[in-house]
Parts: structure tokens; C-alpha cells; sequence
């Protein structure tokens, strides 16, 4: 059938089943029941199928219908990740953090989680240099790691750009009312008969996610443009932030340096992570990108690079113009320009605060979306959600419905008890990404002898859980002998990967430097930032997991089972 310019088949305005339920275990109630049946056995065949890179480069992107339009090149994806890192968080984040966890020290606090956050973009660019797809971790997890693992990681992905992209659309009109002289609720709608953490309502955030939907529909290039344009005027906000600052510092402010100790210092990264998120996202955007092996490493390690110094800069500021006693944990630059006389600075914060929250709201539409087509490619969520458009060139229906999910969840929900969660999903994914990357540089299908395959089960079971038994360690105990255990258990398991296998592949473009110690120092220390995450945070990662699992043998496991015996007879059949 011909193709109109939604990217769907023309049959009429009226969607049908098969756009959302479209294999053949949905087509009666007898096949749903004979694919329920059949579970054990369609488990045992996903649970560790692992994709092609060539399935997901043609096939699983031809289920589109249309191309996604390749007008990006390096300068766009390194102001995109300066565009989607660099919102509010370091101006809200840092007073708490600073006051209350580590003091001036937090400067090494933001160190640590940039590290960190540095080590997964070193994983994420191998990967999206070699596979640009839509899909970002999703497309690497299912790859590497299978299609049970990469769907786990994906509802944790999608349920953490639905919360942060609606928390950041709440911000932004907190933001925008300190901008008229107003208290930072005045714009929101207070509704007594809903329930309580339901009943104040945020319009002006469905404003707002509503219009960058409309941009993110219309064009990626001039989104992009738009996006370098504000990010380029932010810079000089930063810069003027940072000038006006420093002739207020007072080196005596330093002292004490670090009045919480050591395990101030260690245990605030988790809280100053969510500064750094939001890269993945733009790892999405490799089928828009002209020269992806050469463009997504300039601007993803470029920008990421960028902002850790800028972070640590701006922590230092701050300190250096109030003790730590007195910054404020609601808005620590503003009050700290205002208590030395600069009260005209608020504005410039409050611009540069709510500027960032534009771009973070738009690069985060755009990453959801492409995630969101490329899961509908795999008919791991409803099909009609891969549609591209053949006009513009960009994935409508996947983009109207993650912003409709955005804009109910920012109009009605109190966001307070989800936020760990962010931290929790992306610090987990961040660390699957790394151990596929591991599994990728030692492991090939039908090549690698099976005593090799086993050797890298054996260490990989030691990296992992080692740095899991470091983590727990320093979430219930003080001491330190726990470490002498697990810490050599970490670097003898990954120095024998080093020493005792010889890597399957090598990465065609580019590659993560120091394998295997690089993406193993990438897992132990996201999974040890995780250690000082509450646990009631886990209890909800937990419940939103088993929610997942339930949807995927319901209704995944089946729809994926059909789809993957379907690609399989196309990519035989182009053989």
C-alpha cells in the first residue's frame, strides 16, 4: 500500500486495531489465549535474544515507513548537550547540598557525579557512533544485553523523562513568576476538591510543554537553531554570573572545607547527579545527524566536558561569596548576590534559570519521542507510534502523545516523592549501558568459543556484584573493613578481563579508551552513588518495575515474539 505523509498506510483517517495491537497472538481471543499459554517457552526464546546491528540500522528503522530528515551536524549536538544538561538543577540543587551534606566541599561533590556522568557519555558515544539510531539505550541494551533487559531499562527511561520533563515544566512557572515580582506560586490553581499533592494545578506548564511539542513537530533544524541561540545567550548569563561573583569572594568562606567529612562529600553526588542528566536523550538523534561517527563524539563529549568544569566553577563561586551556614537551600545564587548588595542578580538568575528550563524542556520532548518511535519499531509499544512524518521529517504521533503524558502529570501531580526515582532509573540505566558496553568489546555471537563466553559470565558476576556489595556497604556502615574485601574483588575481576581475554570486536569509529577498566569504573561508581539514595526511593523503583513486568508478559512479550520472527524472515530474505 502507498505510504501518506504521516509515514502510516493509507486506509482512511480512522485508526484500527492493527496500529496498536497489530501481530497475529491480538488477532482473536483464541490466539491471545493460545499466546498466554505459550509463555514459558516465548520467555525462554526473548529473555536473552539479543538484536543485529545491521536489524536495527535497516529493518527495525524501515518499519517507519519514512526517514527521519539528517540536518544535524556537531556544532547542533554539542549546544543541544549543553542545551539539555545545563537547566535549573545547579541553581536549586547546589544550596541544599552545599548547607546541609558537604559544604564548600561540594565543589568535589559535583566533581565525583560529573565523573561519573563523563564515563557514561565515554559508553553511550561507542555505541551511538556505530549504531545512530532513534532508539539510544534502548537500541544498545537490546543489542547487547536482549530484548528483556533493554525493556526493563526503557519503561524506567520513559517513566523518567515523563516525571523530570513535567517537574522541570512546574519549575519553569515558579521561574517565570519570580520574574514578575510574584511569590513562586502565584501562577498555579489552587482545586480543593482533589485529592491533596493533586489539587494545585500548573496551566501555564501545559502552556509551555504545549508549544515546544509544536516546534519539536515542525522542525528539527530550526529547533535546533533555537536551541543554540539560547544556549549561546545562557553562557553569557554564566559568565557574567560567574565575573560579577567573584568580585564578592572571600577565601576565608572556605573554611571549613569540608565540615561534614568525607562522607558528606560522597553521599551528596547522588542529590547533584540529576544536575547532569538529560545527555542521553541527545544520543537519540543519530538518525538526524549528517557525519554521526564524527558529530555525536565532538558534541557529546564536548558538552559534557563543558559543563563538569562550569559546575565546579560555579559551586566555587558560590562558596566563595557566603559561608556555607548561610547560603540558602531554596535559591542559593540569588540569595547570595542579594545579601552582598547585588539584588538586581536575581533577574539574571532567574533568566538564566528559566532559559535553561526552555531548552531542557525541549531537548527532553525530543529524546522521549525518538525513544518512543523507535520502541513502536520493535511493536514493543503500540506500532502506530513509529509513524515519521515524510513532510518534516519527525516522529508526530510519538511526539503529541509523550507531551500529553508530560502535560497531565505536570498540571495535576506533586512531584516531592519521585524525585529520587529520577536518580535511581538513569544511575541504573547509565550502569546497563556500561556493562553492555563490556559485553560488546568481549563478546560475539557465533564466534566467541564457549569457554570464553563463560569466562566473561564469571568476571562480569564479579564486577557487578562487587560494586553492588560496595554500595550497600556504605549505605549501612560507617566503617571501612568491608571495602578491603569488596574493592579488590572490583579491580582483580576487571584486571583479569584485561589480562585473560582478548576482545571479540573493535569499535569501527570510535572507542571508549582503557577498556575494560573505563566502563567497569563506569558501573562501580554509578551503582555506589545509588548507595546513598533513601530506600524508600528503591520500594517505589521496586513497585514500578513489578508494574512493568506484569505489562511485559501480558502484552510485550507477545507483541515482540511476532515482530522478531517477522524481521528475522525480511533479513533472511535480503540475504
Amino acid at each position: 500500500m502507498a505510504s501518506d505523509g504521516s509515514g502510516l498506510q493509507n486506509r482512511g483517517c480512522v485508526c484500527k486495531k492493527e496500529d496498536f495491537l497489530p501481530k497475529e497472538s491480538f488477532q482473536s481471543w483464541n490466539s491471545y489465549i493460545h499466546a498466554l499459554s505459550n509463555i514459558k517457552t516465548r520467555f525462554k526464546d526473548r529473555v536473552l535474544a539479543r538484536s543485529l546491528d545491521n536489524l536495527e540500522l535497516q529493518e527495525v528503522r524501515g518499519e517507519s515507513h519514512n526517514e527521519m530528515k539528517k540536518t544535524l551536524n556537531c556544532l547542533d549536538i554539542f549546544w543541544f548537550g549543553i542545551g539539555v544538561i545545563m537547566g535549573a538543577g545547579v541553581f536549586v540543587l547546589t544550596g541544599e547540598a552545599a548547607r546541609n551534606d558537604v559544604g564548600p566541599a561540594v565543589i568535589l561533590s559535583y566533581l565525583i557525579s560529573g565523573i561519573a556522568a563523563l564515563l557514561s557519555v565515554l559508553c553511550y558515544n561507542e555505541f551511538a557512533t556505530e549504531l545512530p539510531v532513534a532508539g539510544g539505550s534502548f537500541s544498545y541494551l537490546r543489542v547487547e544485553l536482549g530484548d528483556f533487559v533493554a525493556f526493563i531499562a526503557v519503561g524506567n527511561i520513559l517513566f523518567e523523562y515523563i516525571i523530570y520533563g513535567a517537574g522541570v515544566a512546574r519549575s519553569w512557572t515558579s521561574y517565570l513568576a519570580t520574574l514578575f515580582n510574584n511569590e513562586p506560586n502565584t501562577f498555579r490553581i489552587h482545586a480543593p476538591f482533589l485529592a491533596n499533592n493533586y489539587n494545585y494545578l500548573y496551566p501555564i506548564a501545559v502552556m509551555s510543554s504545549i508549544f515546544i511539542c509544536i516546534g519539536a513537530c515542525w522542525s528539527i533544524k530550526v529547533l535546533s537553531r533555537f536551541n543554540s541561540i539560547a544556549t549561546i545567550v545562557h553562557m553569557f548569563i554564566w559568565a557574567l554570573i560567574i565575573i560579577v561573583g567573584l568580585a564578592k569572594a572571600n577565601t576565608a568562606n572556605f573554611t571549613p572545607f569540608a565540615p561534614f567529612g568525607i562522607r558528606g562529600i560522597l553521599k551528596a553526588p547522588s542529590m547533584l547527579f540529576f544536575a547532569y542528566m538529560g545527555f542521553d536523550g541527545v544520543a537519540t538523534l543519530g538518525e538526524e545527524i549528517k557525519n554521526p561517527g564524527r558529530d555525536i563524539s565532538l558534541g557529546l563529549i564536548g558538552s559534557m566536558s563543558v559543563i563538569v568544569v562550569l559546575y565546579c566553577v560555579l559551586t566555587a563561586k558560590l562558596s566563595l561569596m557566603q559561608t556555607y551556614t548561610h547560603i540558602d537551600v531554596d535559591a542559593p545564587f540569588t540569595v547570595a548576590f542579594q545579601a552582598t548588595g547585588m539584588n538586581w542578580a536575581k533577574y539574571i538568575v532567574g533568566l538564566g534559570a528559566l532559559k535553561g528550563m526552555t531548552t531542557v524542556l525541549l531537548t527532553n520532548v525530543l529524546g522521549q519521542s525518538r525513544y518512543f518511535t523507535h520502541i513502536g519499531r520493535t511493536h514493543m509499544a503500540p506500532p502506530i507510534l513509529a509513524s515519521v512524518n515524510k513532510r518534516t521529517g519527525t516522529p508526530l504521533i510519538a511526539t503529541v502523545c509523550m507531551t500529553v503524558a508530560n502535560c497531565i502529570v505536570a498540571f495535576f501531580t506533586s512531584l516531592d516523592v519521585l524525585e529520587n526515582l529520577l536518580s535511581i532509573s538513569t544511575l541504573f540505566i547509565f550502569s546497563l549501558v556500561a556493562l553492555a558496553l563490556l559485553v560488546r568489546r568481549y563478546y560475539v555471537t557465533n564466534e566467541t568459543l564457549n569457554v570464553y563466553k563463560k569466562k566473561l559470565i564469571g568476571l562480569l558476576g564479579l564486577i557487578v556484584p562487587s560494586s553492588i556489595a560496595c554500595a550497600v556497604y556504605w549505605a549501612v556502615s560507617n566503617g571501612w573493613i568491608g571495602y578491603v574485601i569488596t574493592v579488590p574483588i572490583w579491580f582483580f575481576s576487571t584486571l583479569a578481563l584485561q589480562l585473560t581475554l582478548n576482545q571479540a570486536r573493535k569499535p569501527k569509529l570510535w572507542g571508549v579508551p582503557l577498556v575494560p577498566w573505563l566502563p567497569s569504573a563506569s558501573i562501580a561508581l554509578n551503582v555506589f552513588i545509588m548507595g546513598s539514595i533513601d530506600g524508600a526511593s528503591f520500594i517505589r523503583f521496586s513497585i514500578w518495575t513489578g508494574v512493568l513486568l506484569v505489562y511485559y508478559f501480558v502484552v510485550e512479550l507477545h507483541a515482540s515474539y511476532d515482530a522478531a520472527k517477522k524481521l528475522q524472515v525480511e533479513a533472511a530474505g535480503n540475504i
